[in-house]
């Protein structure tokens, strides 16, 4: 079952999108994450999906906005393509190959959930950045509440998937990991989630033998096709990323995991690494992205521009003077 988060006639509403592009409002439902959370899991998302179904249809998505299909409790993002992070590290760090702690857990960090974007958003070159990219990634949605989860738990966890998009100022990252503490104003700006949310039962035929998803993914900027990779290509599942992340904590309905940028030309900065320049440019105002991903659909927005950075004096050196 598909949903999607629409505005139809300055109204929000929330519906189940059938095969041909036709809405099946939700009554009374304005918010898929509110509904997430009151379901309690797939079953129930399921059940509140097949009843709107027993009411007249609404209108055609082509005659909606689409908005984001949730607005996330919280937003971790993986990193779990070892081609990606060979080519990345390669373009922002100047260094080559995986570090071998990246084997040992599926790592993550927590990006912004206050501004998220949907399908067809412009979205804002970041204050301050020149060189913004793309990243192609699959969204999963966890459904239910859970704390310390194996594995095999976590997959009752997962409500659905959606496509994910993690705009990255490649300067600004570049100059804050020095830091030695991680991305904040390089990822700050914008995440695309879209164009619906797609239950999980719906990608049960594509699971492979090791419990991957074996999804054709495809990235094209301004028509050009610039990569293209395998979700299956992914080092961890998505049932061991949701374990991880509730490893000591709570994972809640409405959080979201990204599953990290895939290889062979999910974002430039990886083809950047390899070719050694920035061959295609970075971003610019009027560019078009847009992500496929097989079973999910396809997410398209275009850069537009952003707004000057408000100056900020850099940091005092400080005397080590005590009280």
């Amino acid at each position: 079952m598909r949903f999607a988060a629409y505005e139809h006639r300055h109204h929000h509403r929330v519906a189940v999108v059938e095969e041909d592009g036709t809405l099946f409002p939700l009554p009374g439902v304005t918010s898929l994450t509110a509904l997430i959370q009151r379901t309690d899991g797939l079953p129930g998302l399921l059940a509140a999906g097949a009843a709107a179904l027993d009411v007249p249809p609404g209108p055609h998505v082509s005659q909606v906005r689409l908005l984001p299909p949730l607005q996330p409790a919280s937003v971790r993002d993986f990193v779990t393509f070892e081609e990606h992070v060979e080519g990345v590290r390669r373009s922002v760090e100047g260094t080559g190959g995986v570090p071998e702690q990246w084997y040992a857990a599926p790592t993550f960090y927590f990006t912004n959930p206050h501004a998220i974007y949907g399908p067809g958003d412009g979205i804002p070159v970041p204050p301050g950045s020149a060189v913004l990219d793309f990243e192609l990634e699959v969204g999963a949605v966890v459904g239910r509440e859970g704390r310390d989860l194996t594995a095999e738990q976590a997959r009752d966890h997962i409500v659905g998937y959606t496509v994910f998009n993690d705009w990255s100022a490649r300067d600004l990252q570049g100059a804050e990991m020095r830091v030695g503490l991680g991305p904040c104003k390089g990822k700050d700006t914008a995440t695309t989630l879209g164009p619906y949310l797609v239950t999980a039962d719906e990608l049960e035929p594509y699971r492979d033998r090791e419990g991957f998803l074996r999804l054709a993914l495809t990235a094209e900027v301004n028509g050009e096709k610039l990569g293209e990779d395998l979700l299956s290509n992914m080092s961890w599942t998505f049932e061991e990323m949701t374990a991880y992340a509730s490893r000591g904590t709570r994972v809640v309905p409405g959080d979201v995991l990204g599953s990290g940028t895939c290889g062979n030309g999910g974002c430039l900065a990886e083809l950047w690494g390899l070719r050694g320049e920035q061959t295609p440019p970075p971003l610019k105002p009027g560019d078009t992205v847009t992500l496929t991903v097989e079973g999910i659909g396809t997410l398209t927005n275009t850069v537009v521009p952003g707004v000057e950075p408000v100056p900020l004096p850099v940091g005092r050196r400080r005397s080590r003077e005590r009280p």
